[in-house]
């Protein structure tokens, strides 16, 4: 009983120390990436601008591709929509969360970087179309609603409208170079709820 409950006592306290330096890792990794692109990011660096030993780093992310995947989700992770009664109301509501994301500093960078190494020769592709669709899991949870509610149209392509709608944020940033803002996330909500909005 007594060695039980020293083990208790010194876990305690780690659990605070744990997500202190996970939250001082991944902030360490949008810094740099913000900073000087995904070229800085080294275990090295991160593990100096954050104030922590690589073997620490190494317990939580296995590999370099570990790291920038979590300081990702860190940033733009899952979402939960509550049932409004209305696809566009919904969609709305997820697009607006993610253009508040985006214009976090150093949230575009990081995403461009993501994207990049998504493609990189040895790149775990698994992990990388995982976590794409936790981030895209909430959208396709509301077309489905709306399926299932009548003012989505029942022979929509769920997986396809659910890249659309993630791809036109993603690109406004990374590929146009642009900031997400309101009157894109109404146009998209617009023409996305147009397309997919049932008959009469």
């Amino acid at each position: 009983m007594a060695g039980e409950e020293a083990r208790q006592a010194r876990k305690g306290p780690g659990r605070p120390r744990e997500e202190r330096v996970t939250r001082a890792v991944l902030d360490a990794v949008v810094e740099l990436v913000a900073e000087s692109g995904m070229s800085a990011l080294t275990m090295d660096a991160v593990a100096g601008r954050a104030g922590v030993s690589k073997p620490a780093m190494y317990r939580r992310w296995a590999t370099k591709q570990d790291l920038v995947i979590a300081a990702a989700e860190s940033r733009i992770g899952a979402l939960v929509v509550p049932d409004m009664g209305d696809f566009r109301a919904e969609l709305r509501v997820v697009l607006t969360a993610r253009m508040e994301a985006y214009r976090l500093p150093g949230v575009g960078r990081l995403m461009a970087g993501v994207i990049g190494a998504a493609s990189e020769a040895g790149a775990e592709r698994g992990a990388y179309r995982d976590y794409t669709a936790r981030v895209m899991g909430e959208t396709r949870t509301v077309l489905e609603r709306g399926i299932a509610r009548g003012d989505v149209r029942a022979d929509v392509d769920v997986p396809a409208a659910a890249t659309l709608v993630a791809a036109s944020l993603v690109f406004r940033m990374v590929g146009e170079h642009g900031t997400p803002d309101e009157a894109l996330v109404e146009s998209v909500v617009d023409l996305v709820g147009r397309a997919v909005a049932a008959r009469p």
